[in-house]
């Protein structure tokens, strides 16, 4: 797939070489240093903010819902105006900042709340949004295949992370801990995003998936925000993602606290379980990722996407059944729901550039991400509330898997591919099988 070993290909060579697939390379390791890796991570520290500081659980899961919340303007406003290269740098310097001031936090909430607006601004620059544009840029036929192989490298390096911050935490403490992931995302991806990346391949002179000639999406114009909010398969996807999305956040965010209200009351065993869960969930999520991947190159990537949320909202009563001396069941539940959450994610901009154009992605995306966002973050607070109220997590999860029906719901109703032309073998393609 990738020509040659070694480092990319000198400029004289981009032209005779498909430099594509560089390009998912270097976005595999950016989107897993500036998302996967704090992220995934994060919620391992919560049961020690919860001993140290004394905090509630709401309290701890009211963070990342308020920096949502107040974030919102980010994305319409600011991103569409900035390359996605640009944006990875900024983006990760952030998220550095972040983590350095959660490393010195001594316990009051006002400054976590802060740390936690510098993160979310820093995943909105760095996340999702940046990474589709690019891989949406460079591939059209091929682009199912290249953003799933992109989504990889946030489960690989989220789930290599958990095999680092348990060490970390248990024999440096859980600030150190914290300062090194930070310390880690930007000292990692600000060479690749310098060095490797490009956010179109008109910059070197070459077209999408490697082809002869431009596609005709790219002499289009954006469609403005007017046109996408006038479209009922804006408000569908925009809905559906959102529903999805917060079931899965709310998992993710929960899943620590679910086991240890479970039985898993041993510091040293709570934390074994959670790592082999998210380890878990994460490697599966790269299997997902792959196969659905292929899935949407060659099939209605509407019927795919409906699968995908419908394992996702089945997968959720099987949390519920994980217990001390039950490792079947956690394998069950971590490898369904990580399957299924792989996928999830990255169907989203496939089926944004799909219904709206790849010209006008960053634009539907900026608007789709920051709700996404909300859903991500206030059902998991939403969750913490209920749980604090009803005494056990069991309606509370029942409440999450409805929300993950409706996300099913929501996108079957989508009209179908508008695009199928897309899925064609591309005429006179350069290297793009290499």
């Amino acid at each position: 797939m990738f020509f040659g070993a070694g480092m990319p290909p000198r400029r004289s060579d981009m032209k005779q070489h498909f430099y594509g697939w560089w390009i998912v390379f270097a976005c595999f390791l950016t989107f897993g240093l500036s998302t996967g890796l704090p992220y995934y991570n994060m919620p391992f520290f919560y049961d020690y903010y919860e001993k140290t500081f004394g905090w509630t659980r709401p309290d701890i899961t009211l963070g990342f819902p308020l920096a949502a919340l107040f974030t919102l303007w980010v994305g319409p406003v600011l991103v569409h105006r900035f390359s996605p290269r640009k944006l990875i740098l900024a983006g990760t310097g952030l998220t550095f900042l972040a983590f350095a001031g959660f490393s010195r936090m001594t316990g009051d909430l006002n400054f976590y709340y802060a740390m936690w607006f510098l993160y979310t601004v820093g995943y909105i620059f760095s996340g999702p949004i940046a990474h589709q544009v690019i891989i949406s840029q460079w591939f059209r036929r091929a682009r199912g295949r290249a953003m799933g192989i992109t989504y990889v490298g946030v489960g690989l390096v989220g789930s290599l992370g958990s095999f680092l911050v348990k060490p970390l935490a248990e024999n440096l403490g859980f600030q150190n801990a914290l300062l090194c992931v930070g310390a880690l995302v930007v000292l990692l991806a600000w060479p690749i995003a310098i060095f490797v990346l490009k956010d179109k391949p008109s910059e070197i002179g070459q077209n999408p998936d490697g082809a002869a000639t431009s596609h005709e999406d790219m002499k289009l114009a954006p469609r403005s925000v007017g046109y996408l909010v006038g479209r009922p398969a804006f408000w569908l996807l925009l809905i559906g993602s959102m529903c999805s999305i917060g079931a899965i956040g709310s998992i993710n965010q929960h899943m620590k606290l679910v086991f240890k209200d479970q039985g898993f009351t041993d510091q040293a065993a709570l934390n074994t379980a959670w790592q082999w869960a998210n380890v878990l969930i994460l490697w599966s999520s790269i299997a997902g990722r792959l196969f659905v991947g292929w899935l949407a190159d060659r099939f209605s990537r509407k019927w795919v996407m409906l699968a995908t949320y419908a394992l996702v909202a089945s997968t959720i009563p099987l949390m519920l059944l994980v217990r001390p001396g039950s490792e079947w069941s956690l394998y069950a539940f971590a490898l369904l729901f990580g399957f299924g959450m792989g996928a999830d994610y990255m169907l989203i901009p496939l089926m944004a550039a799909d219904q709206f154009g790849v010209n006008t992605l960053a634009r539907a995306m900026a608007i789709i991400l920051p709700t996404d966002t909300i859903g991500q973050t206030w059902f998991p607070y939403g969750v913490a509330r209920l749980r604090q109220a009803w005494g056990s997590y069991d309606d509370a999860l029942l409440v999450v898997f409805a929300m993950a029906a409706i996300g099913a719901l929501a996108i079957a109703l989508l009209p179908g591919d508008p695009k199928k032309d897309e899925k064609e073998p591309v005429p006179g393609a350069l290297g793009a099988n290499q």
